[in-house]
């Protein structure tokens, strides 16, 4: 009866909320709708951060790509040209695929890596060249890497590392044009800034600025020494046979002819051909020739 009680009485108080709903509902109206907003709210954010992580996983999988290609494709032209082969490789294409990325990335810090990924492909691009490029490819060329280095570093001012390679390679980029003294400058400006301390980009200009001197002058190799007629002679090999063979030096000449070397028969003037071995009869003695 206790049992059947209780279940009478809260069947009783449900009904009663039911039944006052729609007037506390009046009177709370307030509170309902702020408490709704809540909750719309809490559901954007947390899908709004659950859409951007998986942007930035996606976009830093790209990044990666991207810069691998440029690693892979340099090595990939600087062994073809070691081989003296012909290469159709070219870091052009994927310096513009990292200027794209970094103007859709909304990530200051990958924009700024692809952009000074970019500013190196295109330096590279004139250093991996199997013709020299002309003055104003140079000029054009530079300007690109130089404006690709000045957007990363405004990109990327908080970043340290990223900040002090963008200045390394503006410094460089006036070194590759021939201003000395603007790169030297750079080099000082990053060598000395304490925000940089402890970076690769740091310790890379302060050697740069101790040895950019050693760069103002082309380097020139000169032509090859004519072969001597020692080093003629010392290419042609003799061979002389053991006690077994002939005692004359056979000299082994290369036919260019002929897969492989020869070997004259040697010469009736330099030594006797061996013989054949021959029986002689012994002469009779005088008592023998007159009879006995």
């Amino acid at each position: 009866m206790k049992a059947d009680h209780r279940h009478e009485l809260k069947t009783n108080e449900l009904a009663d909320w039911l039944e006052h709903f729609p007037q506390w509902a009046q009177e709370n109206r307030t509170t309902l709708i702020a408490a709704g907003l809540a909750i719309v709210v809490l559901i954007g954010v947390y899908s709004w951060r659950f859409y951007r992580k998986d942007i930035d996983v996606r976009q830093h999988v790209q990044l990666t790509n991207l810069v691998t290609q440029v690693s892979a494709q340099r090595a990939q032209i600087a062994q073809a040209a070691s081989q003296g082969t012909d290469q159709s490789v070219s870091l052009l294409p994927v310096a513009q695929d990292l200027q794209s990325f970094a103007q859709n990335s909304s990530n200051k810090g990958m924009a700024a890596l692809a952009l000074i990924k970019r500013a190196e492909a295109l330096r590279a691009e004139l250093h991996y060249r199997l013709t020299d490029a002309t003055r104003e490819e140079v000029a054009k060329q530079i300007a690109q890497a130089q404006t690709a280095y000045r957007e990363a570093l405004e990109k990327a001012a908080s970043i340290p590392v990223l900040a002090a390679t963008a200045e390394l390679g503006l410094g460089l980029c006036d070194e590759e044009l021939g201003n000395f003294a603007e790169a030297k400058a750079a080099y000082q400006k990053v060598a000395e800034n304490a925000d940089y301390d402890g970076t690769a980009a740091q310790a890379a200009a302060a050697h740069r600025l101790k040895t950019a001197d050693d760069y103002k002058a082309a380097v020139i190799f000169p032509p090859a020494p004519a072969p001597t007629p020692t080093d003629a002679a010392a290419s042609s090999p003799t061979v002389t046979l053991g006690q077994d063979g002939p005692a004359v030096p056979f000299k082994i000449e290369t036919v260019e002819d002929a897969n492989a070397p020869t070997i004259p028969t040697p010469d009736a003037n330099d030594a006797a051909a061996p013989t054949a071995p021959t029986t002689e009869t012994p002469a009779a003695e005088p008592n023998e020739a007159a009879g006995n």
